[in-house]
């Protein structure tokens, strides 16, 4: 049953964020720690999304806009960095509340609540028909990467804030996620190294061993499957679309941050 509700959720997600540019970390995650204590979690989690993002930059990196990569995506390593660098100040801040409903019990931090209202004032940009109609200037890519490589850093919800920014520019549907592909894997990479030292403390290592890493290899696969199937859509997929699954994505994303689900 774990093998269907992991590969049923990697599937899915991974299809939607090919056109969407994230999703698939901010949904697994939740889904593997049903499963594993929350520690594994994020490192199955991360070797899931390492593993989609360097096929998707195969298949699609050759599409991405190569200005927008290094404009938005250098900033990005670099608030990357420092996000990281920022995790363990943050994470010493008291919570703002907590609540319970039934079994069910979650805390109201002070970055999720940042977050979640500035990733949902991003998401009414993308819904709105006036403010939908709205693009941003190239000059302000650097600002709009270095925010979300930052926030990604701190809380690991990056693709948010860099989809929401890129859906913006006057691209393609294919030039968007071939870009938010390779900067996404920039990203990536620069939080392991920040990261890494944490994951060989916590036992990750058995992610790879026995029905880990049997659980771990069907999300990896059903991943690699939606991204083929979603790069078979693309080019039939209009911008105006992706806008709207965006914006709706966002929107889910600053809810579940605010209420303390993810």
């Amino acid at each position: 049953m774990e093998h269907l509700i992991v590969g049923t959720a990697a599937l899915l997600v991974s299809t939607l964020a090919v056109f969407t540019g994230f999703g698939l970390g901010t949904v697994l995650l939740p889904v593997f720690a049903l499963f594993f204590p929350v520690e594994l979690a994020v490192g199955a989690t991360a070797l899931v999304h390492g593993a989609a993002n360097v096929l998707k930059v195969a298949l699609l990196g050759r599409h991405a806009d190569r200005q927008v990569v290094v404009r938005f995506g250098l900033p990005a390593v670099a608030g990357a960095f420092l996000g990281a660098a920022a995790l363990g100040l943050v994470s010493g801040l008291p919570p703002v509340g907590e609540y319970s409903i039934g079994s069910f019990s979650a805390v109201l931090t002070p970055i999720n609540l940042i977050l979640g209202v500035l990733i949902a004032a991003f998401g009414i940009f993308e819904l709105h028909p006036r403010l939908r109609a709205l693009e941003f200037d190239r000059r302000y890519l650097g600002l709009g990467g270095a925010l979300s490589g930052f926030f990604g850093g701190l809380s690991g919800h990056q693709g948010a804030l860099r989809s929401a920014f890129l859906a913006k520019l006057k691209i393609t549907t294919e030039t968007f996620a071939g870009t938010a592909a390779v900067v996404s894997l920039f990203v990536d990479l620069a939080r392991i190294a920040v990261y890494g030292a944490a994951f060989l403390g916590t036992g990750s290592a058995g992610l790879l061993e026995g029905d880990a890493g049997r659980l771990v290899g069907t999300a990896v696969g059903a991943a690699f499957v939606g991204v083929l199937v979603g790069r078979s859509f693309i080019r039939k997929v209009p911008m105006r679309a992706v806008q709207t699954a965006t914006g709706i994505l966002l929107l889910g994303v600053a809810g579940a941050l605010a209420l303390g689900l993810v």
